[in-house]
């Protein structure tokens, strides 16, 4: 039987200014080149939703938000997970309120924390979160898949490569 893992991403969303918090992985291991992506990781055992996203989001932009104020906005069914070892769901999540100014705390792995324009976020960009930020402003279905059928199989490609 195959374990599906379960994994989170924040869209932070300043309203005001129509801007979206944006991270840029360094290359490094099996990131080729530079990406860009959202805020996100894997959920800890025993760990809710809800409050994963609220950690990965304070460990890797040093944004504060409250896990009960977080909006489930869209859910991807990935076929294969980064590492090989199987399927994952990412649930994606929207904060509109949070404390602190966006940092890139995690200088090993990425190369800066930036605000983007929300309709044209920078390229290239991890296909699963460009598709999250696409569907969270289109208003989108809440559900879609990434690795099955045609879609393409390696949540490492890049959209804008």
């Amino acid at each position: 039987m195959e374990i599906l893992r379960q994994a989170v991403s924040v869209i932070v969303h300043d309203q005001d200014r129509d801007l979206v918090a944006t991270l840029r992985y360094a290359a490094h291991g099996w990131r080729a080149t530079p990406a860009w992506t959202i805020p996100g990781g894997k959920v800890e055992e025993g760990e809710r939703l809800d409050e994963a996203a609220a950690r990965e989001l304070r460990e890797e932009t040093g944004l504060i938000t409250d896990p009960g104020g977080l909006r489930l906005v869209h859910t991807i069914q990935v076929r294969q997970g980064w590492d090989g070892e199987g399927p994952f769901l990412l649930s994606v999540f929207l904060a509109t309120a949070w404390s602190g100014e966006l940092t890139n705390t995690e200088p090993d792995k990425h190369l800066g924390a930036h605000w983007s324009p929300v309709d044209a976020p920078p390229l290239p960009m991890f296909a699963t979160a460009h598709a999250a930020l696409t569907l969270y402003r289109g208003g989108g279905r809440g559900f879609s898949t990434h690795g099955w059928g045609g879609e393409g199989s390696d949540p490492r490609a890049l959209v804008g490569a």
